[in-house]
């Protein structure tokens, strides 16, 4: 029997595969340094595993062909196939014994995160009652960090049992996927992406033509869409994809911490980044004036860097830093984007566009990957850390030059503003 659609549990279970996605990403970083141990890996091997990921190039690909599939064939298609692809990533991963198998592993898993993301973000927006968006959207993002916050608490518990820990951390998302997996059979289709399929049957009966790629970028309210988002999101991904694959590393080598007591801060971080999410994303987002909640959370996001930066990384600069941009998480460009990206597009060009900033996102994190250790080696962290203020400081002016006030409006009514009526004639598509 199918969910109600626009229901709370329909909400949650597609949010669901947020947490497996984030958990797989943390998961995978976790054990990289074990998988080393094991597999005698170089550096070289270690980059490929970290770059094509679903920290990085996977998942760009998986978004990018996620975005195209969603759109053409339904929000609710790409949850048939989806998580079977993650469960034989995660398999695969969980029973390793070589390079190319672990490889194969992390780039299936990546590939199966990607393509989830435009479909997780586009069906909890257009299924959100209009005065609830901000509110559903946050339990998207409130699943994608418990998955952190589990997995690190996971890898302090299992971290005496060494390379098969981080097998069993693997295998619970396989079973949680399992899960999830069944559970999302049951939900309906997006009635929104069902009634403008049925539109642009009839326009096609009568000679308009079909949305292409070009469109995304030549049509002025795409165009707009595109830079805020690609503003706001991919130059904040920089720091917070740096952060979830290099941070325990960062504690480590800079800080000086035990890999237990990393582990231990970032889960705590992540902890934070739920409570904030919950209490202030999802209780305030539909209620309170969204650029001035974005701006607060782009602010302390940058002030924690500033302490880390420049406040010479003991303990109490530490705390600082994780209280500061682990409650800044919770309201900041992750969650503004998942909500502004399923609020500005149209529905034809919704997870389309949602697959390509998203791809645009991890390519960037990706490249940055192959980079950062080079970075703090050569030129010490504090280097770094100016470059990661800067990426904040672009996202913050973005989002708040930018972003629009949208709050109690329908995506109906929000689409009417942006695109005005759809041309229905061939003559008018090409105008």
């Amino acid at each position: 029997m199918a969910e109600k659609q626009g229901s709370l549990k329909a909400t949650i279970t597609v949010a669901m595969s947020n947490y497996l996605e984030a958990g797989s990403i943390v998961a995978g970083a976790g054990g990289l340094t074990l998988w080393m141990e094991y597999l005698n890996l170089n550096d070289a091997k270690l980059g490929l595993l970290g770059a094509l990921s679903a920290n990085g190039f996977g998942s760009a690909i998986g978004a990018f062909l996620g975005g195209i599939l969603v759109d053409k064939f339904g929000r609710k298609f790409i949850y048939k196939y989806d998580l079977l692809v993650y469960m034989l990533g995660i398999l695969l991963i969980t029973f390793s014994f070589n390079f190319p198998m672990l490889l194969v592993g992390y780039v299936v898993t990546g590939i199966a995160v990607g393509a989830a993301i435009p479909a997780a973000w586009t069906y909890i927006a257009e299924e959100a009652p209009k005065g609830e968006r901000a509110a559903r959207v946050g339990w998207g993002q409130l699943a994608w960090s418990i998955g952190p916050a589990i997995t690190l608490f996971l890898s302090v518990m299992l971290a005496p049992l060494g390379l098969l820990g981080s097998r069993i951390i693997f295998a619970q998302l396989f079973v949680v996927a399992l899960i999830t997996w069944i559970l999302q059979q049951q939900i309906g289709e997006s009635k929104i992406w069902t009634e403008e399929k049925a539109k642009e049957k009839s326009r096609k009966a009568i000679g308009s033509q079909d949305v292409s790629w070009k469109q995304l970028f030549t049509v002025k309210a795409n165009l707009q869409a595109i830079v805020l988002l690609v503003g706001i999101y991919v130059f904040w991904n920089l720091v917070a994809g740096v952060m979830g694959y290099f941070m325990p590393y960062i504690y480590e080598t800079v800080g000086g911490l035990s890999a237990s007591q990393a582990n231990l801060l970032q889960g705590f971080l992540w902890t934070l980044t739920v409570a904030a999410t919950y209490f202030v994303f999802i209780k305030l987002g539909d209620r309170v004036n969204r650029k001035l909640l974005y701006g607060i959370g782009a602010g302390m996001g940058i002030a924690a860097w500033l302490v880390l930066t420049f406040g010479g990384m003991g303990m109490f600069e530490l705390f600082t830093f994780v209280v500061l941009w682990g409650i800044a998480a919770g309201f900041g460009a992750q969650a503004f984007y998942g909500l502004w990206a399923g609020e500005l597009f149209h529905t034809r060009y919704r997870a389309k566009a949602q697959g390509f900033i998203f791809a645009l996102a991890r390519v960037a994190v990706g490249l940055i990957s192959l980079v950062v250790p080079l970075m703090i080696s050569s030129f010490g962290f504090q280097a770094a850390g100016m470059v990661m203020i800067g990426f904040l400081l672009i996202a913050a002016v973005a989002g708040l030059i930018m972003a629009p006030e949208t709050r109690g409006k329908s995506l109906e009514q929000i689409q009417e503003e942006r695109y005005g009526s759809i041309p229905v004639n061939r003559k008018q598509a090409k105008s």
